[in-house]
């Protein structure tokens, strides 16, 4: 990487955000600082798109959003997805199928047009998401998995959250992506080859921009493709072991504003 980055992304909850899911004041003065200064900032998140505004919300602007981790890329000025890599219907009955036969008790939910709706078996536990014209039960699991997905939701309660990704990622290899951001017995399944470093890679070649001028922030197992792919991958004190050991570096946490403290000592901005 050359003496500055070109372009920062950061993962949102565990990372960005406290918590308690606040952003704190400080991390949105330094991020609103380097975006005046000419140098894009972009999110790269689990989230779905109807998650952001309570982000939005805390920064001085909203900013560019690569969502469903790397599923969907996000303008969120003009409220256009710019790209979406959903799983295909014959794609997800097949991956349903299969991890129906090693999890007996799994329960599957799916992100929809574009992660802007929800939807869900009767039994699939909702951890947050409260809006009740994006998010509905669905009747039969035909219905579940009829539409393209940008996201397909495993729970299973039984499950070390570890073990469980490892087995579902056996289970679907070569078919789909699996991964977590969680610590509960929950897996994200996305189209085989959608990951947060190819969605990211995919918006930084828009804008001209190499990975080795990427400087990029996380703390989950999901984030180890774009820490990877990023000429520098920083990880928040409190993250995951597998993210540990792969990072070029180790912030403060992300409840000691780590992402904000370790910006301010690279581009002096604070």
């Amino acid at each position: 990487m050359g003496e500055a980055p070109r372009l920062i992304a950061t993962d949102i909850d565990g990372t960005l955000l406290r918590d308690d899911r606040t952003l704190s004041p400080h991390t949105a003065e330094v991020l609103a600082r380097l975006s005046a200064r000419g140098t894009p900032v972009v999110l790269v998140t689990g989230r779905p798109i109807r998650w952001l505004k309570m982000v939005y919300e805390q920064l001085a602007e909203p900013l560019p959003a690569i969502c469903a981790n790397g599923a969907v890329v996000y303008d969120p000025v003009a409220d256009e997805v710019l790209r979406a890599d959903p799983l295909a219907p014959h794609l997800l009955a097949e991956v349903a199928k299969r991890l129906r036969a090693e999890v007996p008790e799994v329960s599957f939910a799916v992100e929809i047009v574009d992660s802007r709706q929800m939807r869900h078996e009767a039994h699939y536990p909702l951890r947050w998401d409260a809006d009740h014209d994006a998010i509905r039960a669905v009747e039969t699991p035909e219905e579940l998995l009829a539409a393209p997905a940008v996201k397909l939701l495993a729970r299973s309660a039984e499950q070390d959250p570890d073990a469980f990704v490892a087995l579902v990622a056996a289970a679907l290899e070569g078919l789909a992506e699996a991964t977590h951001s969680s610590y509960s017995g929950l897996v994200e399944i996305s189209a085989s080859g959608v990951t947060k470093a190819a969605g990211l890679a995919w918006y930084c070649a828009r804008l001209g921009i190499d990975a080795r001028d990427v400087l990029a922030f996380g703390d989950m197992p999901n984030d180890v493709p774009m820490l990877t792919w990023a000429g520098r991958g920083v990880a928040v004190a409190n993250a995951h072991r597998a993210v540990l050991e792969i990072a070029d570096e180790v912030t403060a946490a992300n409840s000691a504003d780590g992402v904000a403290a370790y910006l301010e000592k690279v581009f002096g901005v604070g």
